[in-house]
């Protein structure tokens, strides 16, 4: 067996629980005297110098936890002389040799488990002896792994962009108690898994965030002081998130009636010319449908004659007079004609002769 020299301590975290005091853990574990103590023969035995007590360390007070695998070296010291007796037991039994040794020193006894297995968890006293005296502590061992996967997971439903989960709870805890679920999610087209919950205590969980045309895959993983479960279950359906249809409502309107007779919004505007200058005559009108124009020059109509150019564009009605002559004044007439009626405006050009 591996000499051991002092507790075990550093070799990896732990929880420790309360013990509950016994008489001889305060300053020393008080002796108490045994049945037959007073009889002849305890005479025969050496002077007690040193009454028996066992100093039980402070982080042994509480449960001492270990992972399945770890080594429990634990080294007690007591005091008594002559040398007292020390002995162990397991939830009240001897030891079993084959997994457990002990090492009693003067001054202290020390337990050693090469690979502790959760069988090892337990109570574990001892006792020290001397003479009709007796001292006790005890330590409380828990060996602990790993947690069992839940036992399945299911698809409860889809809606929008997400999805509820169900699963139930693993069989094995590992000894230990859960300190909650880890929740995974994957899509099929990256196969990637992301975490979107940790340390979860519920049994059912609503995912939410999921994109629109990916389906999704989901897996739950048990935790506890050891980590989380080797293997997880994975939900036997996936979760589609399909783009909701639109429906487009066309709203009804009224249709507009924008017919209307001509208005001159422009009229045309007297003028003065002088003889051989080229000379426009501008007006704007407003119809619909499109309206006919007509230009009169006293009341006579002048379409078609060359001395004349008439447009229209955009309502905007032009009459040009080319090279007027003094023959050339007089009244002009642009009259606008639709279906709706009729509107005319008048204008009067001069034209006189270069000074």
């Amino acid at each position: 067996m591996e000499a051991a020299t002092a507790l075990e301590v550093a070799s990896g975290p732990t929880l420790l629980k309360e013990q509950e005091a016994s008489p001889a853990h305060a300053e020393g574990l008080q002796a108490s005297p045994r049945q037959g103590a007073s009889c002849p023969s305890a005479q025969l035995l050496p002077p007690i110098e040193e009454l028996p007590k066992i100093w039980l360390p402070r982080a042994l007070r509480q449960t001492y936890i270990r992972k399945v695998g770890d080594t429990v070296n634990l080294l007690i010291p007591f005091q008594g002389k002559p040398k007292p007796r020390a002995t162990w037991t397991h939830d009240g039994c001897a030891l079993d040799a084959s997994r457990v040794s002990v090492r009693n020193g003067e001054r202290d006894s020390i337990l050693f488990i090469r690979e502790a297995q959760r069988a090892d968890s337990g109570r574990y006293q001892l006792c020290v002896q001397l003479g009709g005296l007796e001292a006790t502590a005890t330590v409380d061992i828990l060996v602990i792994e790993r947690p069992g996967p839940p036992q399945s997971i299911k698809l409860v439903d889809v809606w929008g962009f997400n999805a509820t989960l169900e699963w139930t709870p693993p069989q094995d805890t590992g000894n230990t108690a859960l300190l909650g679920y880890t929740v995974q999610k994957a899509d099929t087209k990256s196969g990637l898994w992301f975490t979107v919950l940790e340390h979860y205590h519920r049994t059912s969980c609503v995912v939410s965030g999921l994109i629109v045309g990916n389906s999704y895959a989901f897996r739950v993983f048990a935790e506890n002081q050891c980590g989380l479960s080797e293997t997880a279950p994975i939900t036997a359906d996936l979760a589609h998130i399909q783009k909701a249809a639109t429906v487009y409502k066309v709203k009804g309107f009224a249709q507009r009636d924008f017919s209307e007779a001509p208005t001159f919004t422009q009229p045309l505007a007297d003028c003065t010319t002088v003889t051989g200058y080229d000379t426009q005559l501008f007006c704007c009108v407003r119809a619909s449908p499109r309206p006919k124009i007509i230009w009169l020059k006293n009341k006579m109509d002048i379409q078609g004659d060359p001395k004349y150019r008439a447009l229209t564009h955009l309502g905007i009605c032009s009459l040009e007079i080319r090279k007027p002559g003094p023959f050339d004044g007089g009244i002009y007439t642009c009259k606008a004609v639709n279906a709706l009626g009729e509107a005319s405006v008048d204008c009067k050009v001069d034209v006189k002769a270069p000074h």
